[in-house]
């Protein structure tokens, strides 16, 4: 029961995690079109594509905070590509280009709220406590009566760091943007690279 409790934990936060992955690949994707989007519109965008790389140098940055939420400054950086972005004005030649690019401006702040909200998952305490508690039991009754050579040692101190490396792992995942296993920047440093073109 224990294992299979573990199993489900495991997958499921690997599931967040992959989802956060593609989350991150799609968001990068829709800042590489808004920026072509924009330069088919006209000189006039020069200045929101320059604040769309600045949002993009500062969210690759690695001494800024990892993660979408946890960077005031990173957050003024595209409001303010936002804001020029708004300020562009429709003209009867490029309206529908103009929709569109007021269309991609508000999927891109959809789709960066959701990676706010996806990495703040946290797991509960109780879930992360309750096969704790069960292994203890499970392991105390094991070693209650077994007898004291190092075979029976060794697998219990093996049998300890696996599930202990599980735990790990699960609440590991959780955290997409720390910790040892991250959400990939790559696609985000493509999207600059792009954007500096």
């Amino acid at each position: 029961m224990t294992s299979l409790f573990i199993g489900l934990l495991l997958n499921s936060a690997r599931n967040n995690f992959e989802t956060m992955d593609r989350d991150m690949h799609v968001y990068a994707t829709d800042m590489i079109l808004m920026n072509r989007t924009l330069r088919q519109y006209g000189p006039e965008t020069v200045d929101a594509r320059a604040k769309l790389a600045a949002y993009l140098r500062r969210i690759t940055d690695p001494t800024v905070p990892a993660g979408p939420e946890n960077d005031p400054i990173t957050e003024g950086l595209l409001n303010d590509f936002g804001a020029s972005v708004r300020a562009l004005k429709p003209d009867p030649v490029r309206g529908d280009l103009w929709h569109d690019i007021q269309q991609d401006l508000i999927e891109l702040l959809k789709l960066r709220w959701t990676l706010v909200e996806e990495s703040e998952g946290e797991l509960p305490a109780p879930l992360v406590a309750l096969p704790v508690a069960w292994l203890m039991l499970i392991f105390a009754s094991y070693g209650y009566k077994a007898p004291r050579n190092i075979i029976v040692a060794g697998s219990f101190v093996l049998a300890a760091f696996l599930i202990s490396g599980a735990i790990y792992l699960i609440i590991d995942l959780e955290h997409p943007f720390a910790g040892v296993i991250q959400v990939s920047y790559a696609p985000l440093e493509r999207a600059l690279t792009e954007v500096q073109r």
